[in-house]
Formats: structure tokens, sequence, C-alpha cells
């Protein structure tokens, strides 16, 4: 059975999972699904079309899935849907979607949000990420996988990080990130590769030799633009997998502009 403590609100059509704590005088609403062993200490809100997988726990004073801060949004049957095993620290905020943006946000599963972060409207985060204290994501973001940033750190709607990126402290990221970069500055310039974190991954060294080659041949040459660069490395580095990554976020999607070490590309 749920443990729930007597001065929490449970809305009707709410659903609790076995193995559930919720805290003195949380709220949880009619739409709100809890799987088993989710914990929320207290004070926690949790509203809207919201389904938190199980062992997530939740600190005092977050906002779960209450209505989009976009002045759009007109109260249509949105949803928030957060995986397993998140940690969600004091005073987080995380909003549903909206029907422009496909009407889901999505957060996986492994992930730290430490206090005061924000996860706008129509994100999609990855596994494994880490939201330092007041880091925040604007609307239709997308955060990939092993994702950390730095406290006070901003990233601009529809902005893209890829996978194991770094995002420095008080950094504003307004372009896409390209996977294993590192990004700072008070307009996020690309100040090399996330080495520290490919090391703590475990990637083989050659690897990790080929990618940093790779980086020197995208962004340390002045011929061609960023995708004719990336076209022609992705071409030579078919049996580097790492190198793939790279390439394959930069070719992706067309009409994109990228963090680089001058500023924009």
């Amino acid at each position: 059975m749920a443990s729930i403590h007597p001065t929490a609100i449970i809305e009707d059509g709410a659903t609790v999972a076995e193995g559930c704590e919720i805290g003195p005088y949380c709220v949880i609403g009619s739409k709100v699904t809890l799987a088993a062993g989710v914990k929320l200490e207290a004070h926690v809100a949790v509203a809207g079309r919201t389904t938190i997988g199980s062992g997530t726990h939740i600190f005092p004073f977050a906002s779960i899935g209450h209505q989009p801060q976009d002045l759009k949004y007109a109260g249509e049957d949105t949803a928030l849907e957060i995986g397993e095993n998140n940690q969600i620290r004091e005073h987080v905020t995380m909003n549903p979607g909206t029907v422009g943006g496909g009407g889901v946000t999505r957060v996986g599963s492994n992930s730290l949000f430490m206090m005061g972060s924000h996860v706008g409207h129509d994100c999609i985060v990855g596994d494994h990420a880490i939201l330092a204290n007041n880091a925040t994501l604007a609307g239709h973001v997308e955060l990939d996988d092993f994702v950390i940033l730095g406290g006070l750190s901003a990233v601009r709607q529809w902005s893209r990080i890829g996978t194991g990126a770094i995002v420095g402290g008080m950094t504003g990221v307004e372009f896409d990130v390209i996977p294993f970069g590192s990004v700072i500055g008070d307009r996020a310039r690309l100040a090399g590769l996330n080495l520290v974190g490919l090391k703590r991954k475990n990637f083989p060294r050659e690897q990790i030799h080929a990618l940093r080659a790779a980086y020197r041949d995208l962004f340390e040459s002045d011929e061609g633009t960023l995708r004719e660069r990336a076209q022609k490395v992705s071409e030579g580095s078919a049996d580097q997998p790492l190198v793939k990554t790279v390439t394959d976020f930069i070719l992706e999607k067309e009409n994109r502009r990228f963090c680089t070490p001058r500023g924009g590309d």
C-alpha cells in the first residue's frame, strides 16, 4: 500500500501505485499517475495529465505539471511524462506540452534536477541529465542523454544539446551544442570537447583521439560551411562512432545554427 500523510490532498481520479510515499501537504491532481515507489516530500504540487515513473523522488515545493508558461495555451489537455529514478529537488518546475509543440513534455530517467531548475513546455530531456541549481530550459528544447547544465545557465527555445555535452555555469545557450561539446561564456561559445566526461564514460582512447581530430577539421578550418565540413568528416569516419554521433547531429536538421569557437556558424 501507499503511505499517504493525512494532510495530503489526493483528488478523485488520481492513480497512486503501491509503495508510493506522499508527504505532508502535498496536492495531487485528478489526472496524475504515480508509478510504484514514487516519493513526494512535503508540499509537493503535481497537476495536469502528469505521469511520474517508478522510484522518482521529488523534494519540497516542487511544482510539477501545472499549465505551461505560454500565452497561447488555452487549457488544452496536454501532458507531462517523467521517467524513472529521477531526483527532482526543491522548487523545481516542470510544465506540460502545448498543442503547437506536440502536446507532450518528456523527461527521461536517472536524472538530477537541482534546486530551482526549470523544464519548459514541449521539452524533450534524455536520460542521465544533470541540471544544476537554477538551470532553465525554455520551450521546445531538446537535451540528449548525459547532458550537464551548470548553475544559472539558460537554454533558448528550440535549441538542441547533444549527448554528453556540458554547459558552463551562467552560460546562455542560443544555438545548438554538438554532442560531447563544452560551451562557456555569457553567450555560449564552443570551448572544446567534454574530455573529462568522455574519459569518465570509459570510451576507448582511439575513439577520443579520432573525435579530437574531427573537432579540428570541423571547427578550426575555414573551408566551406560547417555543414559541408561535417559531410566530409562523416564520409571519412564511418568506423568512428563518436565522430558519427557529432556529424549526424550536425547533419540531422537543415538551417540550424551551432555554438562554435567563433560564436556562431
